[in-house]
């Protein structure tokens, strides 16, 4: 996003940016970093690679060393500055609560603008960071909340989405805006660069030239990707499920070799991480999805989902789960896509319905218990723990466990099973087998919302807001507890993303920082 805004940024400031320091944890790519100056012909454009910046489980520094060091780093970058504004993404996923609260002071010392802009939240499902939380030094919830919604006098909160704006307006005041991730259609791939990627995809799903349906993700959990697979089998017998990313984090190794070990054994036509290792010759996303024939995008959740965007602007039909957060602001933006769905129900004969319960049971005691105390009372129940017996139940609901053992089962037959309690797929299929899915053409109202100078507008508007009263810690308490009581409810409750160290394959972490 840094990329694609920038030059907005740029060509809509007044007064005219003329340096641009990007102060990262680890080095970018000498290629991306030459395409970035390249964007920017007029901009002095300088790179400030410092481990310090980086996640805390990365560091070699103890809290105190880290802190001395970000301290004296952010000093010198705000020292000298004029006509300054820091543009911070993602604090609110914690992976480095000492970087909140040193950038949070520096800011207010030198009285240079923070735009703290928040893509995820670490209390989105990603409870297994509090004890890094408190590793960094953070004892409780009340001291974590100013850390990363930043509490001062000079910080502004853009969020991606709507849902996630209101709630924060509701705390922060007119300190807090929404600013959702910039896009745009795209100009159609050359032909010969599909042709390209036609044959290369080819050579690596074994010839044939299969039909292709493509999830564009990293391999994390909250990307659901069995579902995918089975939705695939299901709608479109004999196709490819190809996904672009790999498990960049090591977090998410286990989860990857869960799946691909599954698929080894079963046969299963999917190919996981396609685009993981790197190469001169790969095709990109764009030129993949032009000669797939449906792109899929199943998460249990996502601050933006910007799969949504790309499926319309590459004209490709999108087999989608409706995601509430998401769904609304798309709906606004005038998109309109005729295979989305809520959830996927499955039969409860197609898994063993009481050991699933045992190992949800056993794992949500765990996850709970690892909640910071002030939450547990927070909790809703997991929906197959609170049904009175065997019945249907949404595939996103089970562990990997329990999808592996439906994705297991001949797909006519789990088919057949399902049909019932999802007959929107039965017209789905037959379009899908005479390649007429529908895609969603490009709203011409979206560009109010998502071009780069709606994108521009809206940073300059929240930078230029004046708000009645500064962040306070209150506030940044008042709307943590929020965000909490609602990411806690039964409906946020989805066993992939429990916590068990002794059993990798039901769960695990999520956030890796790379598609």
């Amino acid at each position: 996003m840094i990329e694609l805004a920038t030059p907005h940024l740029v060509k809509h400031s007044s007064p005219p940016i003329t340096a641009i320091t990007l102060a990262v944890g680890e080095a970018l790519d000498h290629r991306w970093n030459d395409a970035y100056r390249r964007a920017l012909p007029d901009v002095a454009v300088d790179f400030v690679v410092d481990p310090a910046i980086g996640y805390t489980v990365e560091q070699e520094l103890s809290p105190q060393e880290l802190r001395a060091r970000l301290r004296a780093r952010l000093n010198g970058l705000l020292r000298q500055a004029t006509d300054t504004v820091v543009w911070a993404h993602n604090l609110g996923i914690a992976r480095n609560l000492i970087l909140g609260a040193e950038l949070g002071k520096a800011c207010a010392r030198h009285r240079v603008p923070l735009i703290a802009h928040h893509h995820d939240w670490w209390f989105d499902n990603r409870w297994q960071r509090w004890p890094e939380i408190r590793r960094s030094g953070a004892r409780s919830l009340a001291q974590v909340a100013p850390l990363t919604i930043i509490a001062g006098p000079e910080v502004k909160h853009a969020t991606i989405n709507r849902v996630d704006s209101l709630r924060l307006r509701r705390n922060l005041g007119k300190a807090s805006s929404r600013l959702p991730n910039l896009a745009g259609p795209l100009r159609a791939p050359r032909p010969a660069a599909l042709a390209h990627a036609r044959s290369w995809l080819n050579e690596r799903l074994g010839g044939g030239n299969p039909p292709v349906w493509i999830f564009p993700c990293r391999l994390l959990r909250r990307k659901n990707i069995a579902e995918a697979l089975l939705l695939t089998r299901w709608l479109r017998p004999g196709a490819w499920l190809v996904t672009t990313g790999g498990a960049s984090s090591a977090d998410e190794t286990a989860y990857a070799q869960t799946l691909q070990l599954a698929a080894q054994q079963q046969n299963w036509p999917l190919r996981l991480g396609i685009l993981q290792s790197p190469s001169d010759h790969a095709p990109g996303i764009p030129e993949l999805m032009g000669v797939s024939e449906a792109v899929l995008l199943t998460s249990i959740q996502e601050g933006f989902g910007l799969p949504y965007l790309e499926a319309a602007a590459a004209r490709r039909p999108l087999v989608a789960r409706a995601l509430p957060n998401i769904a609304p602001d798309l709906r606004r933006f005038g998109f309109r896509f005729p295979q989305s769905y809520s959830e996927i129900l499955v039969h409860p004969s197609l898994f063993d319905w009481d050991a699933e319960r045992d190992r949800q049971d056993r794992l949500f005691g765990n996850w709970h218990r690892r909640l910071p105390r002030a939450c547990r009372a927070l909790a809703g129940q997991p929906v197959l723990l609170a049904a009175e017996g065997p019945r249907a139940i949404a595939f996103n609901r089970l562990t990997l466990t329990a999808q592996l053992e439906v994705l297991r089962h001949d797909p006519e037959d789990s088919w057949t099973k399902c049909l019932p309690s999802n007959l929107y797929l039965e017209d789905w299929r037959r379009r899908a087998h005479s390649r007429r899915l529908q895609a969603s053409p490009w709203p011409a109202t979206a560009s109010r919302w998502l071009s780069g100078a709606a994108y521009a507008a809206g940073f300059f508007g929240l930078l230029h807001q004046r708000a009645p009263t500064p962040v306070t810690p209150a506030a940044a308490r008042s709307a943590q507890a929020d965000f909490i009581k609602a990411k806690l409810a039964a409906d946020q409750l989805y066993p992939l993303l429990w916590v068990d160290a002794a059993a990798p394959g039901h769960c695990g972490r999520s956030g890796s920082r790379s598609r």
